[in-house]
């Protein structure tokens, strides 16, 4: 009889290793306020989970989607779509903690704000870009922008804090090595008035 399976080899390929998606990173003063914010809410509500570490503290832009491997391709594609964007500094202002609802057991406790007029600018530029450049991108029908603090089983509903600001004067293409908990930039674009 013979064996139709697929080898294990090529089963492989086919598991998503890396993920992308366009970013805005905090400076440092804004990384340090979160990783405190995150460590006293983890004491305040008694979470088990670990905060994220500052080098992976970000604003998602843009989630381009799960791959097995990172395809060239549409790297190449989003780079080129990402080099149109000629737009200024945008200041970030994060002001309330909340959990979002998620599939998974475990729900990320994030720092969000609200959409100012040239986040929004900047986010559907790039969007529009990447859409002209036929990427199709996992859009969720409201941007907020946020930064996962952590993810924890218990939920935590929404609450004010002490904003935390900064001016993100670029952004990134980032690559997320699925389960390992690193991430690597591949190109940065300046936003320069």
């Amino acid at each position: 009889m013979t064996d139709t399976r697929p080898d294990r080899e090529s089963h492989s390929h086919s598991h998503p290793t890396d993920s992308l998606f366009f970013a805005l990173y905090p400076d440092d003063a804004a990384a340090l306020c979160i990783g405190d914010l995150a460590a006293r809410i983890r004491v305040e509500h008694k979470l088990k989970a670990r905060a994220m570490p500052a080098d992976r503290l970000h604003v998602t832009l843009h989630y381009l989607g799960a791959f097995a491997g990172v395809p060239a391709d549409l790297v190449g594609r989003a780079r080129t779509a990402a080099s149109k964007i000629a737009l200024p500094p945008v200041e970030i202002v994060l002001d309330r903690i909340e959990s979002f609802s998620g599939r998974r057991a475990k729900r990320p406790l994030v720092l969000a704000g609200d959409v100012t007029e040239p986040l929004s600018t900047l986010e559907q530029s790039l969007g529009a870009a990447l859409d002209n450049a036929g990427i199709p991108l996992k859009r969720h029908p409201h941007f907020t922008p946020h930064v996962t603090l952590l993810y924890d089983e218990r939920r935590i509903a929404r609450q004010p804090v002490a904003p935390v600001k900064w001016t993100a004067r670029e952004f990134a293409l980032v690559r997320s090595l699925l389960g390992q908990s690193r991430y690597e930039v591949l190109a940065r674009w300046p936003l320069t008035s």
